[in-house]
Order: C-alpha cells, then sequence, then structure tokens
C-alpha cells in the first residue's frame, strides 16, 4: 500500500478523504482529535505544495442539504490547527466546489461541504455511488485516503474515487493498520480483550473472531448484559436488545471449547435511571432488582479486571465499563485505564467513545500504546474482515457492493 511519501503531489489538486465526524453540541466541536489526526497528513501535503481537496462527512443526513450537519465548525476548528485559512465550499461537486478548487493555490486547502449531503455518497445502488464518485474524482488529480473511520464504508468517497485516481494512504491509515496489525500477528502473551459500551449489536458478532486469537476476553458496560442473561442472571432494566441472549450463549460454549475465557461482572452500580440524581446501589450480578439498571461495573468488578489487566503482555480495549459521563457511573472505565497503563502491555483502545472517555477522565493518551481513531472500522479489521476503502487502496478485490 502506497503512502503519501511515495507520490509526488506539488502543484497537483489532492483529494483528501478525512475522517472528520466529530461530536457536536450545537455548532461547538465537544471532542476534536479526530481533527487533530488528521494535521499531520495535511501538514505534510501542504509542505510539498500540494492544493489540497478535503472532503468528509458529519453525522447522518438523510441524502440533501441539512444546516445541523454542515461542517462549518470543523473547517473554522481545521482553520485555527492548521494556522492557514480553510474555506468552506457550499457544495460538495457543484459549481461552488469547482470554482473553490480551481483557485487553489500550491500549499492551499478548502474543505468541501458534507458528502453525505448528496446521496450518492451513502447509495447502495452502485451506478449512483459511481456517479457521484466521478464527480468528486474530477475536482482532483490524486486520491488520499486519511479516514481510517469509514474504511470499512463502500461509499463513494472512500471506495469508489479511489478506483478513478492514483491513491495512496495517509499517515493516519499507515499508522492505524500498523497498530492493529500487531493484534492480528506476532502477538505477546497473555492477549486481553477488555470490550464494554452500548452499541452491543455492533459488537458482539465479533467475540467469536477475539475468542480465537485473546486469552481473556473481559465484558462489562451494556455488552455484559445478554452474557449474563445467557447465564440465567435477572438484568432488572438494564439495556438488553432482542436475539443477543443466544448470541452470547454461543460464545461462551465457544470459549469452553477453545480455552479462552469470558470473564463477566461479579457486581453492578445500578439506579432506577441514567441520571446524575438517581442514587447509586452496588448490587450482584444475580441480584439486580426488576426496577434498576446496570449503568456501571462494580468495584468488586473493576478491581479483578485491573489484575487481569496488569498480567498483559497484549491488550485492546473497545468501549467504557459504563456510563462515564456521569460521575458515579464512571470509576469502573477509570479503574480499567489504570489496569491498562500499569500493565506495560502493548495497549491498542479502540472506539470513539473508548477514546473519549479516557480524555473525560484525564489519562493521557500517550500513557497507552495506540488510540485508534475507528470504531467499526477497527472492529472489522481486528475480525479479520475485509475493509473496502483499504482494499481500493491495496489494489485488491472488495466484496460486490
Amino acid at each position: 500500500m502506497k503512502t503519501i511519501d511515495d507520490l509526488d503531489v506539488s502543484g497537483w489538486r489532492v483529494l483528501v478523504r478525512a475522517d472528520l465526524n466529530v461530536p457536536l453540541d450545537g455548532e461547538r466541536i465537544t471532542d476534536d482529535a479526530r481533527i487533530r489526526a488528521s494535521l499531520p497528513t495535511l501538514r505534510a501535503l501542504r509542505a510539498r505544495g500540494a492544493r489540497i481537496v478535503l472532503c468528509a462527512h458529519l453525522g447522518r443526513p438523510a441524502g440533501q442539504p441539512d444546516p445541523q450537519y454542515s461542517l462549518a465548525p470543523v473547517a473554522a476548528r481545521l482553520s485555527s490547527l492548521l494556522g492557514c485559512p480553510v474555506p468552506l465550499v457550499a457544495d460538495t461537486v457543484g459549481p461552488a466546489a469547482q470554482r473553490a478548487v480551481a483557485a487553489l493555490r500550491p500549499g492551499d486547502v478548502v474543505l468541501l461541504e458534507n458528502l453525505r449531503f448528496n446521496a450518492g455518497e451513502t447509495s447502495k445502488d452502485g451506478v449512483e455511488r459511481a456517479r457521484f464518485a466521478s464527480q468528486l474524482a474530477e475536482l482532483a488529480d490524486i486520491y488520499v485516503c486519511d479516514g481510517f473511520g469509514v474504511l470499512h464504508r463502500k461509499q463513494a468517497s472512500v471506495y469508489d474515487v479511489a478506483l478513478r485516481l492514483p491513491h495512496a494512504a495517509g499517515y493516519l491509515v499507515a499508522a492505524e493498520t500498523a497498530a492493529l496489525g500487531r493484534l492480528a500477528g506476532d502477538i505477546r502473551r497473555p492477549y486481553v480483550v477488555v470490550l464494554g459500551g452500548a452499541k452491543v449489536a455492533d459488537k458482539i458478532g465479533m467475540v467469536g473472531a477475539l475468542l480465537e486469537r485473546a486469552d481473556v476476553v473481559l465484558v462489562g458496560g451494556a455488552m455484559a448484559f445478554p452474557f449474563l442473561a445467557a447465564r440465567g442472571c435477572p438484568v432488572g432494566r438494564s439495556a438488553l436488545e432482542d436475539g443477543l441472549v443466544e448470541a452470547a450463549r454461543g460464545y461462551l460454549e465457544q470459549a469452553r471449547d477453545s480455552g479462552a475465557e469470558i470473564v463477566l461482572p461479579s457486581d453492578i452500580v445500578a439506579a432506577t435511571q441514567r441520571s446524575a440524581t438517581a442514587p447509586a446501589q452496588i448490587v450482584p450480578v444475580d441480584g439486580i432488582p426488576p426496577d434498576l439498571m446496570g449503568l456501571d461495573i462494580g468495584p468488586r468488578s473493576a478491581r479483578m479486571f485491573a489484575r487481569r489487566l496488569v498480567r498483559a503482555r497484549t491488550a485492546f480495549w473497545n468501549g467504557p465499563m459504563g456510563v462515564f459521563e456521569l460521575p458515579a457511573f464512571a470509576e469502573g472505565t477509570r479503574t480499567v485505564a489504570r489496569g491498562l497503563i500499569e500493565s506495560g502491555a502493548y495497549t491498542v483502545v479502540g472506539g470513539g467513545d473508548t477514546a473519549a472517555a479516557i480524555r473525560a477522565l484525564g489519562f493521557p493518551v500517550s500513557a497507552f500504546g495506540y488510540v485508534s481513531t475507528g470504531g467499526g472500522a477497527t472492529l472489522e479489521y481486528l475480525e479479520g474482515r475485509v475493509l473496502p476503502g483499504l482494499a481500493a487502496l491495496q489494489d485488491v478485490a472488495a466484496a460486490p457492493a
């Protein structure tokens, strides 16, 4: 896979697909980590005289312009961080984009408006998607993908454009694949995985693949409840999606057969509602009252998870242990983070919520081996799936649309 260091970009129009899908509170960016992650590639391209056409998406607009998903706050933050103007173009491939690109000088950067304002970006119709990709490709001479978090999407700006232009990976994509490759290659053991978070349906499918590689899988957060229910524990009003208990039961059986170990919490911090004012109670997992919901792993479970992590030589963490945004339900996540740091293991932290949690709780990102910007892309890469965007950069075939 080529990187930008393999390209002569001086004077050329370079279309850079970044992952700038940052969380917003109104027009205020609450976490700019993904913007900062794009800076090394953008700075290198500017220094080498590229004319940069930057593109990205934000949120999930329904294939048409929606002001609440405008990239205007991102353009303003990028301008500040890069130390140069980054004007936002009013459209993606229309007259405004064409004029802005034509006016670029070496070292200039322009940001196209949200790609998902055009239905062709995410279309399942290959013809519609290809049409939009061709329009994007006409704006550039070279394509660079630096959005690792979108590589698992077979979308116009991620996959189809790479088929139409000379292409390479940005520094972020190269760093992500190198870091995650260590979790799929020569693993130092014990290899301990921590799974948590709230998007259980999106993650539970990778447990089987992790059990084939890991020695221990520690399960907390909302991920724990299908497994606890599979063991016959009442979960009260805790988050529990339909159809996941049987999947969890199958993974428990797989762990017994494979020799890997799934470790579940023994106690839970519970409350009547997800609220800073709701009184928190510590209850055993086999005694969660019907009117309570689990919002964090309990202190005994947190200490046990940390002891397992301290002995690890390789570790992967995806998903907080509880509702870390509320102090009463943050201690499980904090204890796990400390355990990872104290282990001295090669540690990869994956998923936007997990990265946000360690920053919110005051841990320096540098204390971990690698903090991935990818959520679903990270999980699918470790599951061994072909990521369409990565396949395009590597010039290998991806799955049909």
